[in-house]
């Protein structure tokens, strides 16, 4: 499965950047996560609960950045297994600046899941991953758009 879209921050480049390639930082937007254990700048480890519809399980994912061109663009790698399941997930993330206040990020993901999490359908996995991204996305949007408190 392909998702992507673009968001409009009200930040600049560098806090979006900055927020975005920090694991501790951006998994506090990511729905259902249980852990985190940060195993060098380049890659961590995150547990997460996902599924669709009634088929539900604890992923533990090993995510790695595969490319960090500072501030412009990152992509990632993700791979996680679950008991009877797994997912693998390849990310870009491209940042452009309006000027030094707004940031447009254009992003991508593609997603390979198999196992009893495929089984559920296309439809409900596309329904249910939308939903997340929604979530994800909005919680860095407010986040990156707050005011800044030094």
């Amino acid at each position: 499965m392909r998702f992507e879209g673009t968001l409009d921050i009200a930040a600049p480049r560098d806090r979006v950047w900055s927020f975005l390639t920090d694991p501790t930082r951006v998994t506090t937007c990511a729905p259902d996560v249980q852990a985190l254990e940060i195993t060098d700048p380049h890659h961590f480890k995150v547990v997460v609960r996902a599924g669709v519809g009634p088929i539900r399980s604890t992923f533990a994912m090993n995510v790695e950045f595969l490319e960090l061109e500072r501030p412009q663009h990152a992509a990632v790698l993700a791979r996680g297994q679950a008991p009877g399941s797994a997912v693998q997930m390849v990310s870009n993330m491209d940042l452009a600046e309006f000027d030094e206040t707004h940031t447009m990020m254009e992003w991508s993901s593609d997603v390979t899941v198999s196992g009893m999490i495929q089984q559920v359908g296309a439809r409900l996995m596309q329904g249910a991953a939308e939903k997340i991204t929604q979530q994800l996305f909005a919680c860095i949007k407010a986040k990156l758009e707050a005011p800044v408190t030094i």
